[in-house]
């Protein structure tokens, strides 16, 4: 015990510096964590209203299941939406999504992409 004891008063700016080293990493490790885990629960929050809006509406037209929407935007101008659902596999249903997304929206049907959704 007392090798011990000599052994840390001869090294102790060492061992501070090491500890100080350790509580450092810690802390990294730490606050990393936490923006992570923010950035994922806004990563999931970060829907558009008029993404979430659409996919409202889509889904309440006949045949169209569930369904997740994702509009690319650039300086406001809509330049692709990605509709996924489970009705797309249905012509009918499909010409309708388009209707309403082009409609909706006031975008040419060619940005617009359907897609089946696997169930």
């Amino acid at each position: 015990m007392r090798k011990v004891i000599d052994y840390v008063k001869q090294n102790k700016k060492i061992i501070i510096v090491v500890l100080l080293i350790a509580i450092l990493i810690g802390a990294v490790y730490l606050i990393n964590k936490s923006t992570k885990s923010s950035t994922n629960t806004a990563g999931n929050s970060t829907r558009s209203e008029t993404e979430n809006k659409l996919t409202g509406i889509l889904s309440h037209i006949e045949g169209v299941g569930n369904t997740d929407v994702m509009i690319t935007e650039n300086d406001g101008e809509i330049l692709g939406v990605v509709i996924v659902c489970e009705g797309a596999n249905n012509l009918m249903t499909r010409s309708n999504i388009l209707n309403a997304v082009s409609t909706a929206l006031k975008i040419d049907k060619k940005i617009i992409a359907i897609y089946s959704m696997t169930v």
